[in-house]
């Protein structure tokens, strides 16, 4: 199966928070589900806000989305790709992108207790320039600001 990235709709919104809850609990071992929980109405309110520009990975057969991007000043502020998905170089498709958007070196937050995600932006080129020890909502999950120089890695 093939696919493409386009621009989201508003009507991406619900499939793309569901994503985004399969692919947490796919990923993100370190957070219990009152964790996630929490952190439900703030993604959904974050997908339905203009602050980011938000693209879909789709199916090109019936554009179902099995991924997206959130994508603001240079930086990949969100990327999820549904679990059955992982692997099939669908992550490296739409940090490509997120290249063809930027303007100057892209960046890139990763919860630190986000071994598969670190590893994932070491392996494109992406290096540690400093770390917080909490969240943007100042959780107790450390959070390591990543970038990388050199385009296209």
């Amino acid at each position: 199966m093939t696919t493409h990235v386009r621009l989201a709709r508003p009507d991406d919104r619900e499939p793309m928070l569901e994503l985004w809850e399969r692919a947490v609990r796919a990923t993100h071992h370190f957070l219990e589900a009152k964790d996630i929980a929490a952190l439900r109405p703030l993604v959904a309110e974050e997908l339905a806000s203009d602050t980011l520009e938000w693209w879909v990975l789709a199916t090109s057969e019936d554009d179902t989305p099995v991924g997206f991007l959130g994508f603001a000043n240079d930086a990949i502020e969100a990327l999820f790709i549904e679990p059955a998905w992982h692997g099939r170089g669908e992550g490296r498709r739409l940090v490509a992108h997120a290249e063809s958007l930027a303007r100057g070196p892209l960046a890139v937050d990763v919860n630190e207790q986000n071994h598969s995600a670190l590893a994932f932006y070491e392996a494109l080129g992406f290096s540690v320039v400093s770390r917080s020890p909490v969240d943007s909502g100042g959780r107790p999950f450390p959070i390591l600001h990543m970038r990388r120089d050199a385009r296209g890695a």
